[in-house]
């Protein structure tokens, strides 16, 4: 891949999305991940109404390496940062549901991802209201690696008005980061989506990127793990489709 081309046509066409829409600028949410950094980079790099949010959200994950990390991607492309603790938020949903979350639960696993997957859910609720509020589009930060095994929370960080780097897998996310002139401390960390301390996205899903990357590109794997990635990506087919209308 020719990463300079890459990177000034996806820069290009964000600025022609940015004209056509007649938005003001670009929100989205900063992490401190891989593919947040490289999206904020490459909206900067469209316009200069480009808005990072920090969003803690319990995980004491999210206010160490992981802020830390989102605040130093914020300087080194010059992107202006606010900080919205989402904690009691939180806290105060799940007190809302209280023990109508367990009622007629479908076991255990399912109520501990229902409350873990209202982080990404209220990040995205406050990224559309801090979004319309200043005519920003939301940008969306998953790469084809994630998108494929459906790595995402459905109405939650898969929800966004474009994203411009749903085609890259994650070797292709590492070389535009170098690129750009990421922070080591980006580039190196293990991808994890930060939903609770210690997560990581290999360890959960329990296949590696490079193998994801290699089936994407046609190449060998070992059987076992092209059957994992498979299963993921039938399982989570509904996530990457519209809500299913009667007739169809």
């Amino acid at each position: 891949m020719d990463v300079k081309a890459s990177v000034e046509s996806r820069v290009q066409w964000i600025k022609d999305l940015l004209k056509t829409t007649g938005a003001n600028g670009i929100i989205y949410g900063n992490s401190g991940g891989k593919d947040c950094t490289l999206v904020g980079a490459l909206c900067k790099m469209a316009t200069d109404n480009v808005l990072g949010v920090i969003m803690p959200c319990q995980s004491a994950q999210n206010y160490g390496s992981d802020r830390s990390d989102a605040i130093e991607a914020g300087k080194r492309y010059n992107i202006k940062q606010i900080e919205i603790d989402l904690s009691e938020t939180k806290s105060s949903f799940m007190s809302a549901l209280g023990e109508h979350l367990s009622e007629d639960c479908a076991g255990e696993n399912n109520i501990k991802m229902a409350g873990i997957n209202i982080n990404p859910r209220l990040r995205m609720t406050a990224l559309y209201a801090l979004g319309q509020a200043r005519g920003y589009l939301v940008a969306g930060t998953g790469n084809l690696d994630e998108i494929t095994l459906g790595y995402f929370t459905k109405w939650g960080d898969g929800a966004h008005d474009f994203n411009p780097i749903a085609d890259l897998n994650v070797a292709e996310v590492y070389e535009h980061l170098r690129y750009l002139g990421a922070p080591s401390s980006i580039v190196d960390k293990a991808p994890s989506a930060g939903l609770y301390q210690g997560q990581t996205d290999e360890d959960e899903l329990g296949i590696k990127y490079a193998d994801v990357d290699a089936y994407l590109k046609g190449e060998s794997v070992e059987p076992s793990v092209k059957q994992k990635i498979e299963k993921a990506k039938a399982a989570s087919a509904h996530k990457l489709r519209m809500p299913l209308k009667y007739g169809e």
